[in-house]
């Protein structure tokens, strides 16, 4: 690769007119830059001079491009060896640069996956969301946490496959409740032995790959033969696994028989918006479906949608064998190569006409349409909602960005403070942000303190991205704070301090006997007020302080929970996994270790007397 950066006087078309002499006739990528280096739009070409040139000859298509020239300040090129190569960059340019001209695809969330661990001799199977850092066999994806939670409890019904941490499985020693309940077969005290517990794990990897006629077959020989022996119990055990299996044909609305992997893309587009609905099909079953609304204009054609929205979709997600869709993309050739390239196999990408593919699709045309539609009705009682809040607060436009915070804590242990973003697309969780209270000078159960580390952490991290040109963190047109005069004196004072004096902060004050509807709002510098008590904008405005506050008592109970589940053994300098299992053996648990003398400390294998003495100490001085 090599690049090219423009630095010019000229601008707009003029500016086009002139880069073009010294383009090569080479595949690449090029950016528009306008303003202030504000990325405009990304774009890729076969010829970087020929596709460059059309944007010099001034004519555009639509208003929207002859507008996005007459903005561009400068222009960078990347030359590639390839048309893939300069394809594969720009979907890496467009999620990372996030230009306004370009379709963009919004909530790029990575999805859940089934993992079965292969670190331990008794294989664990769990949840996996993000990277595959972990060494096993991957699943997925799955559209929801609904939907693998559902499928996992499938698995351990059929399969019985232990869902326990490792130091909850070797410090185990008697059956837990899921062995009791039938969902697991308790390798952990040897009620089977690890060469059985290994054959039902490839039974699960089988059922998984999409084998599941031929475990069920397989189970089902297997019961008739313990029932032939007259072993009623053990049939009567395979009985309930296989009705495990079969259910999930039963939960699952749409079970295709002729495609073992795919993934269903239905487009559809109106008014401007564009709603992109996508199904989930591996092992031969419905594993959900999500609906997407990509950024587009009115401008974009279908096809340029599509294709777009493929890219950026498969930036950072495994790739099907076979993608199933409505509309066919642009470039659909150069999509599915470079699919291939990164799949490592072939990748088809089809739009059916008959078949049972083609109700799949037709199937999500009619999710996607209807997805749509909901969502521009909300759109337009959002709209109004968030112009109500402009006037009740006194705003120079209704807000595009509201930021609602609180604290949550038991006695001041455990303290977090919770964000939560709301806009004209109603809440975006994946902007909520949690915050850990460090300060070690505040009061237990100073919320004032809480209050403003939680605000100085945010918008000091603002200020100075913003100094440094690199600002992740958008500006909120909007700042609501569960609480009243008091909360907005010490948010003030650190806003104050930050020099951030152009947004609008709000106390949300609780009315007498915490009623809701009788709420006080606290402005700085402006006497309390309140809003009608059936006002459509009160509502809304105890909805966003109802969910900061939902946002930060969970955050807060996953803190506390996680406090509780450590070991005190992972804090003692000397002690690995290894020699903290041995313990755990020799012992029982943290507790029976903290009982023991030196010299039954000694005695456990791999540890020497002057561990043994520090572990004792360890526990004398923390007084357990």
């Amino acid at each position: 690769m090599s690049s090219l950066v423009t630095d010019t006087p000229l601008r707009g078309a003029a500016l086009i007119k002139d880069v073009v002499r010294r383009l090569p006739d080479s595949p690449g990528v090029y950016r528009m830059i306008g303003e202030d280096d504000e990325v405009l739009y990304v774009g890729k070409a076969r010829s970087l001079k020929k596709r460059v040139t059309q944007y010099a000859q001034g004519r555009f298509h639509t208003q929207r491009i002859a507008h996005m020239v007459d903005l561009t300040r400068s222009m960078e090129f990347v030359t590639t060896r390839t048309d893939t190569d300069a394809l594969l960059l720009e979907i890496n340019l467009i999620k990372q640069m996030k230009p306004r001209f370009n379709v963009l695809l919004r909530d790029d969330k990575s999805f859940p996956e089934i993992v079965i661990r292969r670190e331990h001799p008794a294989a664990q199977l769990r949840k996996h969301r993000g990277a595959h850092t972990i060494k096993g066999d991957y699943f997925g994806p799955f559209a929801s946490a609904h939907s693998v939670t559902k499928t996992l409890n499938t698995l351990q019904k059929a399969f019985l496959l232990r869902s326990c941490s490792d130091s909850v499985y070797e410090s185990r020693t008697r059956p837990c409740m899921l062995h009791q309940i039938k969902r697991c077969a308790a390798p952990c005290t040897g009620l089977i032995d690890l060469d059985d517990y290994g054959k039902l794990v490839e039974q699960a990897e089988a059922f998984l790959r999409g084998k599941s006629r031929a475990v069920m077959a397989r189970m089902s020989d297997e019961m008739q033969a313990a029932s032939d022996d007259m072993e009623f119990e053990r049939a009567a055990r395979l009985r309930d696994r296989i009705r495990a299996l079969a259910s999930v044909a039963q939960e699952t609305q749409v079970n295709p028989e002729t495609i073992e992997e795919a993934d269903v893309f239905a487009l559809h587009a109106e008014g401007g918006q564009a709603c992109v609905q996508v199904f989930f099909f591996r092992a031969g079953q419905n594993w959900g479906n999500r609906a997407y609304f990509p950024r587009v204009d009115k401008s974009d054609d279908d096809a340029e949608v599509m294709s777009a929205f493929l890219g950026q979709f498969y930036d950072d997600k495994p790739v099907p064998r076979l993608i199933l869709l409505n509309v066919e993309p642009n470039e659909k050739d150069l999509l599915a190569e470079a699919f291939a390239m990164k799949a490592g196999r072939k990748v088809e990408i089809a739009k059916p006409i008959k078949g049972e593919k083609r109700q799949l699709v037709d199937q999500a045309v009619v999710n996607a349409r209807e997805a749509l539609g909901r969502k521009m009705a909300e759109s337009s009682a959002q709209s109004k909602l968030l112009a109500g809040v402009c006037e009740a607060f006194g705003l120079d436009a209704p807000p595009e960005r509201i930021e609602v915070y609180d604290n949550s804590h038991i006695m001041g242990t455990n303290a977090v403070g919770g964000m939560i973003v709301a806009g004209p697309d109603g809440f975006q969780k994946s902007q909520y942000r949690k915050f850990n209270i460090k300060g070690t000078d505040l009061t237990p159960g100073d919320d004032f303190g809480m209050m403003k580390e939680v605000l100085r952490r945010r918008f000091g991290r603002m200020v100075k991205e913003e100094e440094t040109g690199e600002a992740s963190s958008p500006r909120p047109d909007l700042v609501l704070i569960d609480g009243g005069a008091g909360q907005i004196s010490a948010v003030m004072e650190v806003m104050e301090d930050l020099g951030v004096d152009d947004i609008a902060v709000v106390g949300v004050a609780k009315g007498p006997d915490r009623d809701a509807g009788l709420e006080r709002f606290h402005v700085a510098g402006k006497p309390e007020f309140m809003l009608e008590p059936k006002s459509p904008v009160l509502y809304y405005l105890q909805r966003l302080r109802d969910e900061a506050h939902r946002f930060a008592i969970g955050t807060h109970r996953t803190r506390r929970a996680m406090d509780m589940k450590k070991n005190p053994l992972d804090e003692i300098d000397g002690v690995g996994p290894g020699r903290k299992r041995a313990l755990l053996h020799a012992f029982g648990s943290a507790r029976g270790v903290s009982r023991a003398s030196v010299e039954d400390l000694a005695k456990v294998e791999g540890v020497n007397q002057a561990l043994a003495q520090r572990i004792f100490d360890f526990f004398r001085k923390s007084g357990s």
